[in-house]
């Protein structure tokens, strides 16, 4: 298949994901997002804590979205030390194993302050009774020698921490950053709205491109917006564990790897016949997919809106992802295009007024 992504996609995608967004703070990461799908959406809604939504044929009664999830890991300040050490909480699912070495930029009301995990040298930690990182020992060093020139900084308890790797791609078809979890959502579903657009389709319902927020810290942002929508039909995307690299049990994670492409999950959640229309259609436009079962609750998004107003048929497109909540998130191109695909040819299956009930 043609690629799908041109120069002006790309650029937009290393620009939104250079951009810190973490969970409270996704502003400048929404207004980059919506200044991008401003040309292929007739209107925006927005809600206090900052998701946002472009929305296609606004008056119309059905109504389907299509969702990813605009926050990223970070840490909070949480203790200054007198000499000048910080200490941190998480704000989300940041790893404490992969802190130790890694430069940090702190969020202040003067800017931006840097700063280092430091960690003690080799050399004089006891090997034979090494202590590991964890939340409670891992600090950060910005280089002050007391509390005081840690505040003159503008750095206080509640700033909020970033870390500053940018994008690059690895031999030409592997997109590297942190935040690929999940502004690769928010990127792909802007993305099914440009080519919708640019291929003059007529959606016979509204379409509801919503990018929310605070899903790391337990589906919020997708909590209220779905209440501000009331969608009938609910397609969201978020990422997976590629479980081809080592230290991974594929008989508890499944077998899943970058390049075969998008995960469709099964789960209570998932709406079998919503499920069942993505799988027809990615099978007769011969886009490739892989399946995963999940237990209980999916963890994503699509819990929220399946849940949400007396229950909206929701199913979970994901993009297999390796190194998850670190720094060197990594995707296959072909899976983010692929991913585009299935859910663009999935709206154009998808009838006004469509009844997803199994009693119909």
């Amino acid at each position: 298949m043609d690629s799908i992504l041109n120069d002006k996609s790309l650029d937009f995608l290393e620009k939104y994901l250079n951009n810190a967004a973490p969970t409270g703070y996704e502003w400048d990461g929404q207004k980059l997002w919506m200044d991008y799908l401003k040309p292929y959406v007739d209107e925006f809604i927005t809600d206090t804590y900052g998701s946002a939504v472009g929305v296609i044929n606004p008056d119309a009664k059905y109504k389907v979205v299509i969702e990813g999830h605009a926050d990223e890991i970070s840490w909070y300040v949480n203790y200054i030390s007198d000499n000048g050490l910080i200490y941190v909480i998480r704000n989300g699912g940041s790893d404490h194993q992969i802190a130790p070495s890694k430069v940090v930029n702190i969020h202040t009301k003067k800017g931006i302050v840097k700063g280092v995990f430091g960690w003690p040298a080799i050399h004089t930690r006891n090997r034979a009774k090494e202590e590991p990182p964890k939340p409670e020992n891992i600090f950060i060093d910005c280089g002050c020698a007391t509390k005081e020139e840690v505040e003159a900084l503008g750095v206080h308890v509640g700033c909020v921490i970033t870390y500053p790797d940018e994008f690059h791609i690895l031999n030409d078809n592997k997109f590297v950053c942190r935040a690929l979890d999940n502004r690769m959502g928010g990127f792909m579903i802007a993305e099914v709205a440009r080519l919708l657009h640019e291929n003059g389709k007529k959606l016979p319902f509204g379409l509801y491109v919503t990018n929310s927020v605070q899903e790391e810290i337990g589906l919020r942002g997708a909590e209220m917006i779905t209440q501000t929508i009331k969608p009938n039909v609910a397609i969201v995307t978020d990422v997976t564990h590629d479980t081809t690299t080592p230290m991974i049990d594929k008989k508890k994670e499944g077998h899943l790897e970058l390049g075969k492409g998008p995960v469709v999950a099964y789960a209570p959640a998932v709406q079998q016949k919503l499920r069942d229309l993505i799988i027809d259609t990615a099978e007769e436009k011969e886009i490739p997919f892989q399946r995963s079962a999940l237990s209980r609750a999916t963890g994503t998004d699509t819990d929220a809106f399946a849940y949400s107003n007396g229950g909206v048929a929701s199913a979970l497109i994901s993009l297999p992802l390796r190194y998850m909540h670190t720094t060197v998130e990594m995707v296959h191109r072909e899976d983010v295009e692929n991913v585009i695909r299935m859910i663009y040819e999935t709206l154009l299956k998808i009838e006004n007024g469509a009844s997803f009930s199994y009693f119909d």
